[in-house]
């Protein structure tokens, strides 16, 4: 069962996962490549706070000035040179890739015969993973919904001045270790085990294990209240549900927003931001870091305890 790397190899060479095995590598060397510059940037800024008066010559910047060199380095020709050697270079990678790599479309959707495994294009496989652990409604809209209006009201929540238009990771700790764990820790994770570890059924196989499309799951998933005596403090009824999984889904966000305050709390350079913003600044971040972690949270519950729903009603079920 878990020799089988043949299974693997097939899993990784579809020529519609190259570019996730090509995400594997990319993301981890660009993330490397932004923190190496920001520990460059992060040092020398070490350096001017020690020194005034080498803040105030030439040594500003990581690359410092020498002579022969223009002060200021213009759009043209030297951005535009970049960036059209840039595109030629890509222009030239993806016709080889279209040429050599044969990955055509399939044939017309048949209603009489399923796809098992059915998955959707890589980009989408984090929707379709979230579709396990949420209603179709929420993991489909509401979460979708969440992630623009969180990313359109950034700009209005980020009052740190510094590390605008440089690499920094001193000056920014709180908003890159958001990203990673929102983009890397949830998106990326997500997207690579929808497309290596789902299998037939949308069940989970390990990566050496074999596809097998007769397999069956024998795992019961439960809701929050048969599993937790909650008859001892509410009715066993529909409305004792109703309230019993609204306190359960209420304690989570007090619990949650407690140890999110507590954490962006830990610095003085975060307290310091916090005093810059106001009330409701506040209160809408809190809701978005809470929101982001219930993620992880109901993916632990759904895999370690097999716990379906927290809170579920006639309209919806969380």
């Amino acid at each position: 069962m878990w020799g089988d790397w043949h299974q693997l190899w097939e899993i990784v060479s579809l020529p519609d996962n190259i570019p996730i095995v090509a995400l594997l590598f990319l993301v981890p060397f660009y993330a490397w490549f932004a923190f190496r510059q920001a520990r460059r940037t992060d040092k020398l800024i070490d350096q001017l706070t020690a020194d005034a008066q080498l803040a105030k010559s030439h040594h500003r910047k990581i690359f410092p000035w020498k002579t022969g060199w223009d002060r200021e380095v213009h759009v043209w020709p030297y951005l535009m040179r970049i960036e059209f050697l840039a595109a030629i270079i890509v222009t030239v990678i993806l016709t080889v890739w279209s040429i050599t790599l044969n990955a055509p479309l399939e044939e017309p959707a048949n209603p009489n015969l399923t796809m098992n495994p059915a998955k959707a294009p890589w980009y989408f496989l984090g929707l379709q993973e979230m579709l396990v652990y949420f209603d179709p409604w929420i993991a489909g809209v509401v979460m979708p919904t969440l992630i623009i209006v969180g990313l359109m009201a950034i700009p209005y929540m980020d009052v740190n001045p510094l590390g605008n238009g440089y690499y920094t990771y001193k000056q920014r700790r709180f908003a890159i270790w958001t990203f990673l764990i929102g983009f890397l820790g949830l998106w990326v994770t997500m997207i690579i085990i929808g497309t290596f570890i789902r299998g037939p059924g949308w069940m989970w196989f390990w990566p050496t294990q074999t596809w097998d499309h007769t397999r069956v799951d024998f795992s019961v998933n439960r809701n929050l209240y048969q599993v937790l005596p909650f008859s001892l403090f509410v009715p066993d009824n529909f409305w004792g549900r109703l309230i019993f999984g609204a306190i359960a889904v209420g304690a989570y966000f007090v619990v949650a927003g407690y140890l999110m305050h507590r954490l962006c709390m830990l610095t003085e350079f975060s307290r310091k931001l916090y005093s810059r913003m106001t009330l409701l600044q506040i209160v809408t971040l809190q809701t978005f870091l809470i929101l982001m972690l219930s993620l992880p949270v109901k993916i632990l519950i759904r895999l370690l305890f097999r716990i379906k729903y927290i809170w579920v009603t006639p309209w919806f079920s969380v």
